[in-house]
């Protein structure tokens, strides 16, 4: 986590445990998601899967082993458990990135068996939570006091150096056996039964009886748990009663600014993480600190994966069992965020890839209290990161992230300039992609085609796309020359030519479920259409490119939400450009390309709070159209639906600018659901799981309002 990779390896290769082989896994597995290169993921795969064999090897011998470490919480062997369930996780994620369908497939049922494996432990947590609950309630009876319980999920501490510690127990799943569950902790993980891969999508594993239920967040009933001489005990987990977490210090300096702490200790998704009663008798022992932080990390990423799935891929879903539980999992991955160790670390990092990466990729999220972007907090997380890990690009990455989020697109390139080369390539390469992005923004398009180029070289996972955009980068080049600079103008026209030239042999050869990438698919078929309009039209390559297409890659990288009004303006004049007279073209364009001007032009209002302007643009040129006419051929079939969104957001907006509480605007939210329907039920459509992660996250934020959508 300090960029010291080798220097990680190097110690990992001294010993064979579970420990050292997960550590491996991990090591391997950023590798592998940072860049997704085959031969990276293949050798995440095998890592992972020793890892998760040696997991279950010493877990078994756990129980047998009279020595080993018996923890008053956990049954012998958890620990082991715990990496189990970290082995699976990630070789679920890995699978489920994988170019084969059988292994993505694969990677959903992995994600089944990772949550039966921390349901294993979270049931020996209850079980030690209800002890010392009734223990309490015996001591009450004699005299003594005690204060009243909250929920088990929910108690933080601090510890003598400052640190808040805090530590969550998720409720069990109602469809399972609680018995079942608390042996899971020594359950041989089985291999995968795929009853068929071709034709027939059922698991033999799976409960496919409740496909639809969502996983609550209270287990309400009697929790039956076998202890070690046989007998059964009943637990009512209706009562509450608080978890508590070890108090492990670290050596690393705790964060220091008294406001930022403030803030962090405060600023939280619910008003659930409080100071209650002092938590350090949950067990100071390294082993428990380990398997506290390492289940509500892996617990809190399995709910927040889970419920970031698209539409698209819905029926998925059907493998795993059960349903995700976004706010569920963001709140345990900040409590385990507070431990120094790392789980605490990665916890960190997929709270801010969550915040600074997809929250800001959509568009209809509260902008205060439940489900928003708790800036502070999050500032104050990445301080006290870049104290712990100081040498690491990591955190640089999300720092120069969240100036972007902040709109402070010029600061995050200069930002990112001065961090300096990352010895992880992988990282490397996440670093120069996120500079690339954020120059597209600020419509610098030399930078922006310099920074793809160097993407090119950095990574293998998906040139044709890199390509394609310094090709439209060099376009908005030749159009600013075209009258003033003729000279200039023939230059840019060239280098947009030969970057375009080289997008089709440089896409198809990855896959994504066994199907080609989207972008791969959306950026071949745009070439196909502007080949095909040069020949109709008798005219250059160049002179056939119709509305911006870097205007298109910056709405669907959802640029305009990280512009400031003086960028917009910028994204205003470049589409203006498509209808003024240096554009001869323009009166052979049909609905299809003047639908592209004015979903773009729709976007940009919404984004300057013109959402009259937007919702007039969106009505006439657009909406007011059989959706068949964006259908067929080369067409951009994408538009349609995409305005339909556009509709729904343009009222949230103004849901928003009004200023009061969105549960006292069921109109406008109502009519704000039937928009986003729309878009659920258009079927397929270019970049479809892109908005439809949109969507998914819009449907989350009108449902904490009272407004639910099918």
């Amino acid at each position: 986590m300090n960029d010291d990779v080798d220097g990680a390896e190097a110690g990992l290769d001294q010993g064979s445990s579970s420990f050292h082989k997960l550590g491996k896994g991990v090591i391997i597995f950023m590798r592998a998601t940072l860049g997704f290169e085959p031969e990276v993921m293949r050798a995440a795969s095998e890592a992972l899967n020793e890892a998760e064999n040696s997991a279950y090897e010493h877990q078994r011998k756990a129980h047998r082993e009279p020595h080993t470490y018996r923890s008053p919480i956990y049954p012998p062997g958890a620990e082991y458990a715990v990496c189990l369930a970290q082995a699976q996780l990630m070789s679920a994620v890995v699978g489920v990135l994988n170019e084969s369908l059988t292994e993505s497939i694969k990677g959903f049922y992995k994600l089944r068996k990772a949550y039966l494996t921390l349901e294993g432990v979270m049931a020996a947590e209850r079980r030690y939570i209800n002890d010392r609950s009734t223990s309490s309630v015996d001591t009450t009876t004699t005299g003594s006091t005690t204060s009243s319980m909250p929920s088990p999920r929910l108690s933080t501490s601090k510890t003598e150096t400052g640190k808040t510690r805090t530590s969550a127990v998720p409720s069990a799943n109602p469809r399972l056996s609680s018995t079942t569950i608390y042996s899971n902790l020594s359950k041989e993980p089985e291999k995968e039964k795929l009853t068929a891969i071709e034709g027939d999508d059922e698991f033999v594993d799976a409960d496919e009886a409740h496909p639809d239920l969502p996983t609550p967040k209270e287990y309400i009933g009697h929790l039956a748990v076998e202890t070690a001489d046989g007998k059964t005990i009943e637990i009512d987990t209706s009562s509450k009663s608080p978890y508590q977490s070890s108090s492990a210090t670290s050596d690393a300096p705790p964060y220091s600014p008294s406001s930022a702490s403030d803030d962090f200790e405060k600023l939280t998704l619910q008003d659930t993480i409080k100071e209650t009663q002092d938590i350090t008798a949950f067990g100071t022992h390294p082993v428990d600190t380990f398997i506290v932080s390492a289940s509500n990390f892996c617990f809190g990423v399995l709910m927040l994966i889970i419920s970031l799935v698209p539409p698209a891929f819905a029926m998925l879903l059907k493998i795993v069992g059960f349903k995700g539980d976004r706010e569920r999992g963001i709140q345990m991955l900040w409590q385990a965020s507070k431990f120094n160790n790392i789980n605490g670390a990665m916890a960190g990092l997929v709270l801010f890839g969550y915040y600074n990466g997809l929250n800001g990729f959509c568009d209809i999220i509260p902008q205060s209290g439940e489900g928003s972007y708790p800036r502070p907090k999050c500032k104050a997380l990445l301080a006290e990161m870049r104290v712990q890990y100081p040498k690491s690009h990591l955190w640089l990455i999300e720092e120069a992230r969240m100036m972007a989020t902040e709109k402070r697109l010029e600061d995050a390139v200069e930002y990112q300039a001065k961090c300096g080369e990352s010895p992880l390539k992988q990282l490397e390469a996440l670093q120069w992609f996120e500079r690339s992005l954020n120059t597209m923004y600020l419509h610098g398009y030399e930078d922006c085609s310099k920074a793809f180029q160097k993407c090119v070289e950095l990574n293998n996972w998906s040139h044709g796309l890199y390509y394609y955009i310094c090709g439209a980068a060099h376009v908005e080049l030749y159009r600013l020359n075209k009258s003033t600079n003729p000279e200039e103008a023939k230059r840019q026209a060239t280098l947009a030519r030969d970057f375009l030239a080289l997008v089709t042999k440089n896409t198809g050869k990855k896959r994504f479920m066994a199907r080609q990438l989207p972008f791969d698919t959306f950026v071949n078929r745009k070439i196909q259409k502007w080949e095909q309009r040069a020949a109709e039209w008798n005219c250059d390559l160049i002179d056939a490119i119709g509305v911006s297409p870097l205007e298109e890659m910056i709405y669907f990288w959802n640029g305009y939400k990280r512009m400031r009004p003086e960028h917009l303006e910028v994204s205003m004049q470049r589409l203006a450009w498509s209808e003024s007279s240096e554009n001869t073209f323009w009166d052979k364009e049909g609905r299809d390309e003047k639908a592209i001007l004015a979903l773009l032009r729709a976007a940009t209002y919404r984004a300057l709070d013109q959402t009259d302007k937007a919702r007039e643009v969106l009505k006439a040129e657009v909406l007011s159209h059989d959706r068949a006419v964006f259908k067929g051929g080369n067409k951009d079939n994408w538009t349609a639906p995409c305005a339909h969104y556009e509709m729904a957001a343009c009222l949230w907006r103004d849901v928003e600018l009004g200023g009061q509480d969105p549960a006292l605007k069921k109109e406008e939210l109502t009519e704000c659901a039937k928009w986003l329907e729309d878009v659920v039920n258009w079927g397929g459509f270019d970049l479809d799981a892109r908005i439809g992660m949109k969507v998914t996250t819009a449907k989350q934020t009108l449902r904490r309002f009272g407004v639910g959508i099918v």
